[in-house]
């Protein structure tokens, strides 16, 4: 069963990624599971913006359109659930590193682990404050990094390191 559910994803990935990135967002992830006659659709969505509440159910009715219009790969009904990244998603790409941006984030490579906050991002690394010194961490290195919740504001000498002046952006 898993290989259909495989399958499935496979199958509408491409027609749910269009009706995503039509709506003016990115596809981050398409997950289908079978559950007896019914499907689970599960859809992923950011923008580098982020995505708000109401941005979802748009999103969440265009693609509800185009798997009505493809309803004979998912052969029955489905349930539909349109959703944004959760906090505790890996930073995999640049442009998550970039939403980050002020950010306290945990990484992790093949020779150590260290918390920092995150500077200007390039395609290929990030400028990251560690203990007081900025360092520049290309993303090959990175293993695994995600965001760490903080409950106070960043110290804005922290900030001011990293050309951000102001709060914004460190929520």
């Amino acid at each position: 069963m898993a290989n259909q559910q495989g399958d499935l994803g496979a199958a509408l990935e491409p027609v749910v990624r269009d009706a995503v990135g039509a709506a003016g967002f990115e596809l981050e992830q398409l997950e289908v599971q079978r559950a007896g006659r019914r499907s689970l659709v599960k859809v992923v969505v950011d923008a580098e913006k982020g995505i708000e509440l109401d941005e979802v159910a748009g999103v969440s009715r265009a693609v509800s359109g185009v798997l009505d219009e493809h309803d004979h790969v998912l052969g029955g009904p489905y349930t539909l659930e349109v959703t944004s990244p959760g906090l505790d998603r890996p930073l995999t790409k640049p442009r998550h590193w970039r939403r980050a941006r002020l950010r306290l984030v945990k990484v992790r490579t093949a020779d150590e682990t260290f918390t920092g906050r995150v500077g200007e991002t390039s395609e290929n690394d990030v400028q990251m404050l560690v203990g007081g010194e900025l360092r520049q961490v290309p993303f090959d290195a990175v293993a695994h990094a995600v965001v760490e919740v903080e409950f106070k504001q960043p110290p804005p000498e922290e900030l001011a390191r990293l050309g951000g002046g102001s709060q914004e952006g460190a929520r």
